[in-house]
């Protein structure tokens, strides 16, 4: 298929894997920020062409998985009303509240739909003027265009019964949230090129500076991938920290204009909570005070909700690149698509589910055994 097959080219990605074995002198730890390029890298194996010093690690790049518990809990409660039609993206049905899921809710006779635009729930709000329409408005700067649009436009025609349930995060806050841990171990990134394609890489700027570590925006294909991987390999060898562009064919430096403006207009940063991870500062849009009124936690009372993580799930250390998910206890047993435990094994673009589809079988590595720094005392 034209403009796919040419990006998972098998003789274009060897020539990329062995770029990156004659540049590499030492070991590196890389982290690709988005549960995309995750999902690209296992099912194609990527990770099992680089040398054995480049150590890819998994990050919090997936919106379903880190929207909170709290907010899972809040939509089942506004979908579980009877004059509430709730629409979502079909990924979030099956992702587990503190007790159940959209899914269960649709099951007991909720009338939850499945869209595939929020501009879609807008039309059923206006064909049904006597039930509130609420749209779960998940996701990174990535659909938070679509999600203002359709919030504009229901203010624009004078749609009252019309909310939006909102958990946007931001991306450049949860790296920088990574990078400034003390259990970091990240020295390279491999941006998320469809969020640049809309922000620009402008903020990544001065995280690179800050931290000195290389950011390379990147595609998506098994080849965008393996050059993101060469770009930052190249540039920590050398001992620089840019930010460079992989994904030149979608994204440019400034991003898309227009739907950052439209985003200003209806959004405004806030803290947010991020599941298994916690809250960071200025990591999420909420709705600006102009249009405070189409939001769905307020309008419904829920906004108050809290709720605490399951104590087997440890999908909060593989978001931030601490664990991989096969070296969970719970994974493939306690824990599966069928019956999550955490958001990332049900998710389109979780790491776990990314493993349990297609690495399912594999033993994890054995930890590195203690190191002996002196001879033990006699008895």
């Amino acid at each position: 298929m034209k403009y796919l097959d040419e990006y998972r080219d098998a003789a274009t990605a060897r020539t990329y894997a062995n770029a990156i074995r004659r540049v590499t002198t030492r070991p590196w730890t890389i982290m690709e920020v988005c549960g995309g390029q995750t999902h690209a890298i296992v099912r194609f194996g990527i990770d099992t062409l680089l040398p054995p010093e480049i150590s890819l690690v998994h990050g919090p790049g997936c919106p379903v998985c880190v929207t909170p518990l709290e907010v899972l809990d809040q939509a089942v409660a506004i979908a579980a009303r009877p004059d509430v039609i709730f629409c979502s993206f079909g990924d979030m049905l099956r992702v587990p509240g503190s007790q159940t899921d959209l899914f269960q809710v649709k099951s007991n006779g909720g009338d939850v739909r499945i869209v595939y635009s929020p501009v879609d729930a807008v039309k059923i709000a206006r064909e049904n003027p006597k039930k509130e329409v609420v749209f779960f408005a998940v996701g990174f700067e990535t659909t938070a265009p679509a999600n203002a649009m359709a919030v504009h436009r229901a203010k624009e025609e004078g749609i009252t019964n019309f909310s939006i349930l909102v958990s946007h995060v931001l991306v450049p806050p949860a790296m920088e949230a990574i990078l400034s841990s003390h259990h970091n171990r990240v020295q390279g990134f491999l941006a998320a090129g469809h969020v640049c394609t809309v922000m620009g890489y402008r903020e990544y700027e001065p995280l690179a500076r800050r931290y000195h570590v290389p950011i390379v925006v990147t595609g998506f294909e098994p080849t965008d991938i393996l050059q993101g991987v060469y770009l930052c390999v190249r540039q920590l060898e050398e001992g620089r920290a840019e930010v460079e562009n992989q994904y030149a064919r979608s994204v440019r430096r400034e991003g898309n204009l227009p739907a950052q403006e439209l985003i200003g207009r209806v959004f405004t940063v806030i803290p947010r909570k991020w599941r298994g991870i916690g809250e960071i500062p200025a990591s999420g849009f909420g709705l600006a005070p102009e249009y405070e009124a189409f939001d769905a936690a307020r309008r419904f009372r829920v906004d108050t909700y809290r709720a605490e993580e399951n104590p087997e799930c440890v999908s909060g250390l593989v978001l931030q690149g601490l664990k991989r998910p096969n070296e969970c206890t719970a994974f493939g047993t306690k824990c599966t698509p069928l019956h999550p435990l955490g958001a990332t094994m049900v998710s389109a673009e979780g790491a776990c589910a990314a493993y349990y589809r297609y690495r399912r079988h594999e033993v994890p590595p054995a930890p590195p055994a203690p190191r002996v720094t002196s001879a033990p005392e006699g008895p």
